[in-house]
């Protein structure tokens, strides 16, 4: 049996969208339905007698895939959850900065300028040269952004709207010489790249276990620094809430909830394992270069990084020539049955693919030959013009 048969996707969708909600595998999905119905059968014993152990299993287990002392792990529906908790908790003066790139998520570039907009801080979003090329051009200049008031930098392990590969642990060893706090958002790389969260060396590390390791929906985790667990509010205060409780217990129950989906990210790590995912990664790439390759080649534009390994994985983000990124969304999925994103990044329109283990060569190829039909030259005359 094929990978794309073990996956719930419509058959007659090229699914080129992973990295937006991620795809589970039918067997993991079954054990979260599992999972669902022993909480039914039993609610009391399974919430107030059951979960606290099954958890602890669960902790150690994310913990040896991630490279996190399990103690130090806290879950969460996702990483957007995870950060806010932390975001919210420091006390920013008038004046303050909280340093990032130009690159980052956008529902946190909107989490950021609100509390940093209520306390009269500074969000500073610094660019990266691009195309990218080595990794100390892009620290340096996020390390330009650095100043006297910088308090927080704020840092992707891999870029949403760009899908490039950040060297996130230079900045974080620099920062942590200075005394500034560094958050990660690594929203996108569990599954998707190798992962030691300890190694990174940042103060606070979220990710989650929906997108790329192919968890059920709303599994995540946050991993907080020891030094730094005291001061981090929680979003609600319910039971285990006690100032002698350990930052998990005063977390662990924030109200009636499902737990199926965390319980079930042990099934998934299994699911890699037994399908040789370090494999499949590097097949994905392979797929991914393709892609970029032969579009960046019909358009002649420039790339957002040089073609090196280290700068993406199974996510590809590509210029386009001028054109109405959600036009061509909707009509390479209405006319052609392909589903990828098409935004507009910095005034310029890209396309981001994302290839996971069902997708193949043949995927690659029908987007190839879709996508030019659909943009055809953009604005532009002449191929090879480059994006604005």
């Amino acid at each position: 049996m094929s990978l794309r048969e073990l996956f719930l996707l419509d058959p007659d969708v090229v699914f080129l969208n992973h990295g937006s909600f991620g795809a589970c595998p039918r067997p993991v999905f079954e054990r979260h339905q599992e999972w669902q119905r022993e909480l039914e059968r039993a609610p009391v014993k399974f919430l107030l007698r059951r979960l606290d152990g099954l958890l602890a299993e669960v902790r150690g287990r994310l913990g040896e895939e991630v490279g996190a002392r399990a103690d130090d792990l806290l879950f969460v529906p996702n990483a957007s959850t995870g950060l806010n908790m932390v975001a919210r908790s420091p006390r920013f003066e008038a004046g303050d900065e909280v340093l990032t790139t130009t690159h980052e998520y956008g529902a946190l570039d909107l989490t950021w300028e609100f509390l940093c907009g209520r306390s009269r801080a500074r969000y500073v979003r610094r660019p990266l040269p691009l195309p990218a090329g080595s990794p100390e051009e892009a620290v340096e200049a996020i390390w330009s952004g650095v100043g006297e008031r910088t308090r927080v930098l704020f840092i992707s392990h891999i870029t949403s709207p760009t899908a490039l590969v950040l060297p996130v642990a230079e900045v974080c060893r620099r920062a942590r010489e200075a005394g500034i706090l560094t958050l990660v958002d690594g929203a996108h790389a569990p599954g998707q790249i190798p992962l030691d969260v300890e190694a990174v060396g940042a103060d606070v590390y979220a990710g989650n276990c929906h997108k790329w390791l192919c968890g059920p929906k709303a599994c995540g985790f946050l991993w907080v620094r020891p030094e730094h667990q005291a001061w981090i509010e929680p979003l609600i205060v319910s039971w285990g809430f006690a100032p002698e409780q350990s930052f998990r217990a005063r977390r662990h129950w924030p109200g009636t909830h499902d737990p199926a989906a965390i319980l079930s990210v042990p099934a998934a790590i299994d699911f890699q394992r037994e399908h040789d995912w370090p494999t499949v990664r590097a097949r994905c790439h392979e797929l991914a270069a393709e892609a970029r390759s032969a579009l960046l080649e019909w358009w002649g534009l420039e790339p957002l990084s040089r073609e090196d390994d280290q700068w993406y994985a199974q996510m590809v983000a590509l210029p386009l020539p001028a054109c109405d990124p959600a036009d061509v969304q909707r009509r390479l999925m209405d006319e052609h049955g392909i589903e990828v994103p098409v935004w507009e990044w910095e005034g310029r329109p890209l396309i981001r693919i994302s290839l996971q283990g069902y997708n193949t060569s043949e995927d690659v190829e029908r987007l190839v030959e879709a996508l030019p039909r659909v943009v055809g030259r953009g604005k532009s005359a002449e191929p090879g013009r480059r994006s604005p």
